[in-house]
């Protein structure tokens, strides 16, 4: 299954990246095709916005790494319409403003939500 992976990025060290890599590997693992926006981030600036930015800080990686919050979100969102057939949803996602327009957008599309458990995440981060 094509999925998008959602979660908090803002406000957490380094936007939470680790954890969405984590997450990521899992459910590729059992097979499902995953659109992950850390790793979209990565690409699209040519390296990691994350790295030393301890509180994850936009205005920090807008700086330094030319980071637009609504390109961003606009792309993310863009993917979750025209390619998604579910959405995965990190812990911690219903405090997050992206994850929760994220999860709107899905809900309002009528795609598959799929819940992730904080145990794996913090199993693979451990690993």
């Amino acid at each position: 299954m094509k999925l998008y992976l959602a979660g908090p990025m803002r406000g957490y060290p380094e936007f939470n990246f680790p954890a969405f890599h984590v997450a990521a590997a899992k459910l590729r693992a059992v097979g499902h095709e995953v659109f992950n926006p850390a790793e979209r981030d990565i690409e699209r600036h040519g390296t990691d916005i994350s790295k030393g930015n301890v509180n994850g800080d936009v205005q920090v990686a807008a700086s330094n790494h030319g980071f637009s919050l609504r390109e961003a979100l606009g792309d993310d969102l863009a993917w979750i319409c025209k390619h998604a057939e579910g959405i995965a949803l990190m812990p911690g996602w219903e405090h997050s403003k992206g994850a929760l327009a994220e999860h709107a957008t899905a809900y309002a599309l009528g795609l598959k939500v799929v819940l992730l458990p904080k145990s794996d995440i913090e199993e693979g981060r451990n690993a």
